[in-house]
């Protein structure tokens, strides 16, 4: 809540490079509700595979993985009951916990929503869930030879409640008021609710989730169509660089929230650039093997599955999309890295 105790004067000026990356954001947020209009297909397909993904890389970033892509598929799905490990546990409460944004009429934001989703993420384990931490902790990093050091030391266990408490009241106050872009206005809340570190375990995935959630609630529904966190977690050192930096003087109140909200404004200024590729492809003219050609030479990721093609390209069946692929094969333009359902192809740029 440090953030929000004076907003004027902390994000008074904004620099240069964010003032662009919020015209990207909003032009982006403009042309949305064209394509609910022209594209529902695409974008329901886009929404579900930005589940998926959004599921287990915020799940990954903690260390948090099943191997077996085909069992992670299963638990990501609701598919099975039987879960065989801690890993397999939090990935299926990840999905709880983002489901329940996804599905439930849970506005507006409250201490009760937060304590909820912590409930829902360990709702699969022995841990307690739902309830904020009993007793001091310090957020370290470790060292390769094992030693830790501290990136921050948190709001203390007796002060957690409150401070929670004030954070919610004045970033519903801040969007209320209107005075600042409601992307910076969530950035913060981001930023204050990672420094309080309401949890024992969990604080990230608790707060990407709402960080979501919030971004939609504000008119800014890339992130169901583009995994937030898959961004993140392909930028995790940015992610924590710009996390240190905008904590350092947090308890004094001087601290410069700029170095997160940079990286938090830039991140989902790409969101928008990818999304406007993803519907640019869907898009395109000429026939459907011509847009499989395309989408795989210009727009897929560089390496991708038939999986990432069907969902780019809604309508596009996997036998057209082997079509397209062979002779881009032939030419020596992709390469096949494995073989069978799963296989994965590498573009070679």
């Amino acid at each position: 809540m440090r953030s929000f105790e004076n907003l004027d004067t902390l994000v008074g000026a904004v620099p240069f490079t964010v003032v662009a990356d919020l015209r990207t954001v909003d032009t982006g947020r403009g042309g949305e509700a064209l394509y609910r209009d022209k594209l529902p297909a695409l974008l329901t397909s886009l929404a579900d595979r930005a589940r998926v993904a959004s599921i287990e890389a915020s799940s990954a970033i903690e260390g948090v993985v099943v191997a077996d892509r085909a069992r992670a598929a299963q638990i990501v799905g609701g598919r099975t009951d039987r879960l065989r490990d801690r890993n397999e546990q939090e990935l299926a409460g990840y999905r709880a916990a983002l489901d329940y944004l996804y599905q439930e009429q849970w506005r507006p934001l409250n201490v009760g929503l937060i304590l909820h989703l912590h409930r829902l993420l360990f709702g699969y384990t022995q841990v307690s869930g739902g309830q904020f931490k009993q007793s001091d902790n310090l957020v370290v990093d470790r060292l390769p030879d094992g030693t830790t050091v501290k990136r921050f030391t948190p709001v203390s266990a007796a002060q957690t409640p409150a401070h929670v408490a004030e954070l919610v009241d004045r970033y519903l106050a801040a969007q209320q008021a209107g005075r600042h872009h409601p992307v910076i206005v969530v950035g913060l809340f981001a930023l204050d609710l990672l420094t309080v570190h309401p949890f024992a375990d969990g604080n990230g995935r608790v707060t990407r989730a709402l960080t979501n959630a919030l971004l939609q609630d504000a008119g800014y529904d890339v992130t169901r169509y583009v995994s937030l966190e898959t961004s993140i977690a392909r930028s995790a050192d940015a992610y924590y660089a710009a996390l240190l930096a905008s904590t350092e003087g947090w308890h004094e109140s001087r601290h410069d929230p700029w170095p997160w909200l940079r990286y938090v404004v830039g991140l989902l200024a790409r969101s928008y650039d990818e999304f406007a590729t993803l519907t640019a492809a869907a898009r395109s003219g000429g026939s459907k093997q011509d847009r499989v050609r395309d989408y795989v030479l210009h727009h897929a990721p560089r390496t991708f599955q038939i999986a990432d093609i069907r969902a780019a390209l809604p309508g596009v069946s996997d036998q057209t999309i082997r079509l397209a692929l062979d002779p881009l094969k032939d030419a020596g333009l992709v390469e096949a890295d494995s073989v069978g359902r799963g296989a994965t192809w590498t573009r070679r740029d």
